[in-house]
C-alpha cells in the first residue's frame, strides 16, 4: 500500500456483526497474528437486514461503530439483496466487494474445521461436473437440498468432507473460496478455528465465548450486565445510546402479514429462491390465504425441503417489496460505512485501485449509473421499512443523510 509498500497485507472479513462481539474481536486478532502486526483489516457487512432474515440489533451505523471499535479498519457495505440470502449469494456478492476493492489480499473467516485446504477441496468439488449430474438426480428423491448436496460430496469425498456442510460457518467458508475461483481473484483464503459457542446457540452456561444469537436475546431481554462482558468495551453504552431503542421484528408482524395474505402464486414466484419449479410459490399462497398471525404462516408453509430461514427471508424480501431483478449480478458501488486512520490509508488507495465508484458520502449515490442509483434508492427504502421495527419509529430519509462513522 502506497508508502507503507506494496508487500503490506489487507485482510477481508465478511460479517454481520449482530453485534460485535469477543468471538470477532478474536478473528480479527488471530488474522493479524497470522500476516502481521500491520496488516489492515477491511470488513463487509450487512446493513440493517441480516441473513437469518431478521432485523439487525443496531443499525448499520452503530454497528460499523463498534466493528471499529473492536478492531476491524473500513468497514463496507453489503447491500440488503446479497445480505439477506442464501449463503451462496450472501458469499458472492460479499467476495465482489473485496475483489472489486483492489486493495484486499487475504480473505478471513471462521470456520469448525480450522483447515482452509479441505474447504477447498470441498469447493472444487462443489463446482465439478460430476457433482452437478448426480445432484440433480438426488434432488428428484424430494429431499432438501441441504442434504442432497452433502449425501453427493460423500459419495464424491468421503464421509469426513461431506461433514465439512454439516456447519454453518464451514459452509460459508466453501462458498467464500467458490466465489473467489468463479471470480478468478488473487485473494487468499485463509481461515480462523471458531471458539466456544455454536452458530446460534443459546446457554445459560457461559465461557470466553457465546454466540451473537446468545447477546442478542439477552439484550432485547433487558439482560445488559449478562451481555456487556461479551460486547466490545464501551460497546454497552454505544447500544444504550440509541435513542430508538433496539428493534424487534414482531413490530412488524401486521405488515408482513398484510403482505403474505395478498401474495399470489405468481407474485411469489418472482423473488430469489422462490421454489417456482417445486410448487413452493402455490403452497406459499395457500399458507396466507389460511392463516391469523406470522408464527401460524411458517407452521403453514412449511416442510422438510424448505428451511425455515429460507421461508423467512422470502416473507421479508415481500414486506421490504423487493423482487429477484431488483438483485444485479455484481454489486455495483462500495458504501463505506466507517473507518479510523487505518482506514483513511485504505480508502484512499482503494479509490486508486477499484473497480467500482468508492461512496464515502450518500449524494455520491446520485452520481452513480442507472443500476448502482436504482440499488441505493432500494436500499434506502429498506432502512426506512426497519425503522418502523423500532418502539420510537425515526424519521425516514436517513440513508440520505447519514455520513460514515469517523474514529482517528
Amino acid at each position: 500500500m502506497g508508502k507503507e509498500g506494496a508487500d503490506v497485507k489487507i485482510a477481508g472479513i465478511v460479517a454481520e456483526y449482530n453485534p460485535f462481539h469477543t468471538g470477532h474481536a478474536y478473528q480479527i486478532g488471530r488474522t493479524r497474528a497470522d500476516l502481521g502486526g500491520d496488516a489492515g483489516i477491511v470488513a463487509v457487512m450487512s446493513g440493517n437486514w441480516v441473513q437469518q432474515a431478521d432485523c439487525a440489533i443496531a443499525h448499520k451505523w452503530t454497528r460499523a461503530r463498534l466493528a471499529l471499535m473492536g478492531g476491524a479498519d473500513l468497514v463496507l457495505e453489503l447491500p440488503t439483496v446479497w445480505a439477506m440470502s442464501s449463503a451462496e449469494t450472501f458469499a458472492r456478492g460479499a467476495v465482489a466487494l473485496l475483489a472489486a476493492s483492489g486493495v484486499v489480499t487475504h480473505l478471513s473467516f471462521g470456520s469448525e474445521c480450522g483447515d482452509a485446504d479441505k474447504l477447498r477441496q470441498v469447493a472444487a468439488c462443489l463446482d465439478s461436473p460430476g457433482y452437478r449430474a448426480q445432484l440433480r438426480r438426488v434432488l428428484d428423491g424430494g429431499a432438501a437440498f441441504a442434504a442432497c448436496r452433502q449425501a453427493v460430496v460423500r459419495e464424491l469425498l468421503g464421509e469426513e468432507l461431506s461433514q465439512l456442510l454439516s456447519t454453518p460457518n464451514n459452509n460459508l467458508g466453501v462458498e467464500y473460496i467458490r466465489s473467489l475461483n468463479a471470480l478468478k481473484s488473487t485473494i487468499r483464503p485463509m481461515t480462523v478455528l471458531r471458539k466456544g459457542a455454536a452458530h446460534n446457540s443459546l446457554s445459560e452456561e457461559r465461557s470466553p465465548f457465546v454466540s451473537a444469537t446468545q447477546i442478542r436475546q439477552d439484550l432485547r431481554k433487558g439482560r445488559w450486565e449478562a451481555a456487556e462482558p461479551y460486547l466490545v468495551p464501551g460497546g454497552r453504552a454505544v447500544l444504550e445510546g440509541e435513542l430508538a431503542g433496539l428493534p424487534d421484528l414482531h413490530r412488524v408482524e401486521r405488515a408482513m402479514l398484510t403482505r403474505v395474505r395478498t401474495m399470489t402464486a405468481r407474485d411469489w414466484a418472482v423473488l430469489p429462491d422462490s421454489g417456482a419449479e417445486e410448487g413452493l410459490p402455490q403452497r406459499l399462497e395457500k399458507a396466507g390465504r389460511q392463516c391469523a398471525s406470522m408464527e401460524e404462516y411458517f407452521a403453514l408453509a412449511k416442510s422438510k425441503r424448505y428451511a425455515h430461514a429460507r421461508l423467512r427471508r422470502l416473507v421479508l424480501w415481500t414486506y421490504l417489496g423487493l423482487t429477484a431483478p431488483d438483485r444485479p449480478q455484481y454489486p455495483p458501488y462500495l458504501r463505506v460505512l466507517g473507518f479510523n486512520s487505518r482506514g483513511r490509508e485504505i480508502l484512499k488507495e482503494m479509490k486508486d485501485r477499484s473497480a467500482l465508484p468508492v461512496l464515502t458520502k450518500p449524494a455520491h449515490a446520485r452520481e452513480l449509473d442507472e443500476e448502482g442509483r436504482r440499488l441505493f434508492e432500494l436500499e434506502a427504502r429498506c432502512t426506512d421499512l426497519y425503522g418502523l421495527c423500532f418502539e420510537k419509529v425515526p424519521a425516514p430519509g436517513r440513508e440520505w443523510t447519514t455520513g460514515p462513522v469517523i474514529l482517528l
